[in-house]
């Protein structure tokens, strides 16, 4: 198989049409783009053109969102095959999915929906990772779920995650505004997260912006919209994180709210100071 990813040490973009003009205009050390497949998987036409050509110049993520690898039906051939044809026209320098279910025979969900932590689960969802890997000749990272109830099951969701991905052979994406979404929600702790993730299975982190919504009995919950700027205390989880894992290749991620193309790009020079002020303390130790 393939490497697991090759992207830079550095922090990218999610790419939304609206910004394709100022993405390829954009400079930066080691700047990269995300996008979800899902809305490539086309034969031709105008989103593919521009895709190509931001492909010649930057260094390429698929971020699945569509395979509901966590559900329990066998990822669809279909999709597979689509997504296939799109990896072999782009060579990305990385691929990943989201530990989650969105599908249940031919009916289609459109949230990406937390599986419940349980053994059963672990085991199909590892079977789903290696029967994608398989079909699409590579490795992928594994993202975790943000979560808004306590759900039942005879492991934790963190291990869920992590033990499926080492199953498969897969690598880790971690979402840092997940953890904190997840702590702040279901009352635990980042560390609940953090002693159960090891570093070195970690390819890609993301970050992005959290949303507050009442709930019926006047409490609060946090969403994990991607429509708002990352928040003060997911930035700090990340320097924490990094410093003590290590640089990795970081996305700032919106999907609600876009803002100026200037504005995401504020986020990813932010990201590129912490990796590039770590580097230099861990190189003078």
């Amino acid at each position: 198989m393939k490497p697991l990813n090759t992207l830079p040490l550095r922090a990218g973009l999610g790419l939304k049409p609206g910004h394709y003009r100022d993405a390829l205009k954009a400079s930066g050390e080691g700047l990269w783009f995300e996008v979800h497949p899902e809305n490539y998987m086309v034969a031709g036409g105008p989103r593919l053109a521009w895709l190509d050509a931001i492909a010649e110049r930057y260094p390429l993520s698929l971020h699945g969102v569509g395979l509901s690898l966590g559900g329990p039906d066998a990822p669809d051939a279909d999709h597979l095959a689509r997504l296939k044809a799109l990896i072999d026209r782009y060579n990305p320098a990385s691929v990943s999915e989201h530990v989650a279910w969105s599908r249940l025979g031919n009916t289609y969900f459109a949230d990406l929906l937390p599986p419940p932590p349980t053994r059963q689960t672990l085991k199909a969802l590892a079977d789903h990772i290696s029967q994608t890997q398989d079909a699409l000749g590579r490795q992928i990272l594994m993202e975790n779920p943000a979560l808004y109830l306590s759900l039942d099951g005879d492991i934790s969701m963190a291990q869920l995650y992590v033990e499926a991905a080492k199953m498969a052979g897969a690598g880790l994406l971690f979402d840092l505004n997940n953890i904190y979404v997840c702590a702040q929600n279901l009352g635990g702790s980042v560390r609940e997260w953090l002693d159960v993730v090891p570093a070195d299975q970690v390819g890609e982190v993301h970050l992005a912006g959290f949303t507050r919504q009442k709930r019926p009995g006047g409490d609060q919950v946090l969403i994990d919209s991607h429509g708002a700027p990352i928040s003060g205390a997911v930035w700090g989880l990340y320097e924490d994180f990094i410093r003590a894992a290590g640089p990795k290749p970081t996305l700032i991620e919106r999907d609600e709210n876009i803002p100026p193309f200037a504005d995401l790009m504020s986020e990813v020079a932010q990201a590129n100071t912490i990796l590039r002020a770590i580097e230099t303390e861990q190189s003078d130790d």
